[in-house]
């Protein structure tokens, strides 16, 4: 009884040891831009992506910064009070996307400028990423909603 107890147990382990490799080979052969990380502008200036590093970044968008171009091309300017990023988006921004407000974006990085691919808004008074509201209180600029700036 005991023999096949301890050739069970190998078994198990053996089958553990083969699923546990077959996972960090499948992980090895994904491309390199498959694991997307969050960015504060002040990140990104301070240490610039690689050209065409696909990432999410997030901040406010900068007040007097939205421009908005021929079709569906904007441009605006993300910041978390440190550094500020230039992006560019060709797209329908969400309804809720305005200066001052809350915004995470995936896109990449390309001769000093974030091409966003998709941007994201915040969706109500009370919402803002965990990442953005780290990255601003970071920057000591984050204040939650119904704080006043007097204070």
């Amino acid at each position: 009884m005991k023999s096949l107890e301890k050739k069970r147990r190998i078994q198990v382990i053996l089958v553990s040891f083969l699923a546990i490799a077959g996972i960090l080979v499948a992980l090895a052969f994904l491309p390199k831009d498959a694991f997307q990380y969050f960015k504060s502008p002040s990140e990104v200036m301070a240490e610039p992506p690689r050209q065409g590093e696909v990432f999410r970044i997030g901040g406010l968008v900068e007040d007097g910064s939205l421009i908005r171009g021929e079709g569906l091309a904007v441009t605006f300017a993300v910041t978390d009070g440190g550094a500020t990023v230039p992006v560019s988006f060709v797209g329908v921004l969400p309804d809720l996307f305005t200066e001052g407000q809350g915004m995470v974006g995936t896109g990449s990085w390309e001769e000093g400028v974030f091409h966003a691919t998709e941007i994201l808004a915040k969706h109500d008074e009370e919402y803002m990423p965990k990442e953005v509201v780290d990255a601003l209180k970071e920057q000591g600029v984050y204040q939650h909603a119904g704080e006043d700036s007097d204070s």
